[in-house]
């Protein structure tokens, strides 16, 4: 019998960029942590609904979760990735441009939270985030993602459950802490208006009041 997840991806298959991006990631060596199928989709439908032009990405790997976001564009927009590795993002850059996105993607490289410092003080805002980089931070990319908010923006962040370590109390490494953390602000901060999804590793959804 599938399960709810194996169910929707033979539903909704990814399409063949998609999957040569994955194959592009295993190919370099690179961690196969990229967006769950069934999310990268609620991206796009979300950035749409949302009618986000302007989105901050943490975490860009091989490109795909930026694929699935600029879908989402109903008539343009810029994506903001933010990439501890150069040669990260020029395998994201590369399969951006070739999704026909390269003109609407800025890449800046190295430590998250140096970018987001840079951020704030050009006075840059966004109105869609997408956390999914170290976990050891996730508190603070909340915070800086409502700090650089448009009212209304939107903040979406993966892998809350560890593949389950988040849930069990005999783990308590400094990153699980950091992932409960972050699961408690989002749920609890009155700045926001918050929701749990459940399905794949999990993923924390918010609107900035």
């Amino acid at each position: 019998m599938l399960n709810q997840e194996e169910y929707s991806e033979m539903l909704y298959s990814e399409d063949e960029l998609l999957l040569e991006v994955k194959k592009a990631i295993l190919a370099n060596g690179m961690p196969e942590v990229s967006v769950a199928p069934g999310y990268g989709r609620l991206l796009s439908m979300l950035v749409r609904l949302s009618r986000s032009t302007r989105i901050l990405e943490i975490g860009a790997l091989g490109g795909y979760s930026g694929i699935c976001l600029c879908r989402g564009f109903a008539s343009g927009g810029q994506l903001t990735s933010l990439e501890l590795k150069a040669e990260y993002a020029e395998l994201a850059q590369s399969h951006l441009a070739k999704a026909g996105f390269g003109e609407a993607v800025e890449y800046r490289i190295g430590p998250a939270l140096d970018s987001l410092k840079e951020l704030e003080a050009e006075g840059r805002t966004f109105d869609f985030y997408f956390i999914d980089a170290d976990k050891l931070n996730y508190p603070d990319y909340l915070e800086y993602a409502i700090r650089l908010a448009a009212p209304g923006a939107i903040i979406a962040g993966d892998n809350i459950f560890l593949r389950g370590r988040t849930l069990n109390p005999e783990r308590n490494g400094p990153a699980i802490q950091a992932v409960r953390s972050f699961n408690e602000r989002i749920a609890s901060d009155e700045r926001l208006i918050s929701t749990l999804l459940p399905a794949y590793d999990g993923l924390a959804l918010a609107m900035v009041k």
